[in-house]
């Protein structure tokens, strides 16, 4: 890791901007290597990921690994791909799930962090507050337009819907999302991997 990226994941992960905020206290989670050549955007970490420190350390994470084709020491392999969620830390819960990831993190930190990735040739962006940041203008009217129009975005992005098990009515709705999307997906992985 270069002197100016791990200087920065220091500051970032002794960040307490939004501690009133978290009713778990700051742990910030974040894997980055300057290095890595596919960078991952998540929306927060959840309270398990909190407890252990650990990105995507639960079932979002397994399918997600799925959905990449790739092995736990691949994917946590920072030199290798880097991982940043839109909130460095769990936000809490709400009546539906998660709640969305603190604006903060993304106002302060963001673009300083990803300035310093440059070898990043694919991002793979989680769920709708991910996919806003990152696609900007061109992201569509909901999560599943945007996921579905996912060739306009390609070969440098992959907008994914969150692999939570919360999203499994929405898979077995979206059937075409495993049948177009994945197989790219993994080539493209294993592409850069090599």
């Amino acid at each position: 890791m270069s002197t100016s990226l791990s200087k920065l994941v220091k500051e970032i992960r002794s960040c307490t901007l939004c501690t009133e905020f978290l009713p778990l206290g700051p742990r910030t989670v974040v894997q980055v290597g300057a290095s890595a050549k596919i960078l991952i955007v998540g929306q927060a970490p959840g309270r398990r990921v909190h407890e252990t420190g650990v990105p995507f350390d639960d079932p979002s994470g397994d399918r997600l690994r799925s959905w990449m084709g790739i092995e736990k020491e691949v994917f946590y392999d920072k030199n290798k791909i880097a991982i940043v969620p839109m909130g460095f830390c769990f936000p809490g819960t709400g009546k539906s799930g998660d709640l969305p990831p603190r604006p903060e993190c993304a106002e302060i930190w963001r673009d300083k962090l990803l300035n310093l990735l440059p070898n990043v040739a694919l991002t793979v962006v989680v769920g709708q507050y991910a996919q806003s940041w990152h696609l900007g203008k061109s992201n569509k009217h909901n999560l599943t337009e945007t996921v579905r129009a996912w060739k306009e975005y390609w070969p440098r992005s992959v907008p994914l819907p969150h692999p939570s098990p919360r999203n499994n009515i929405w898979l077995k709705k979206n059937v075409w999302f495993e049948d177009e999307i994945l197989l790219h997906l993994k080539k493209k992985v294993k592409i850069l991997l090599m």
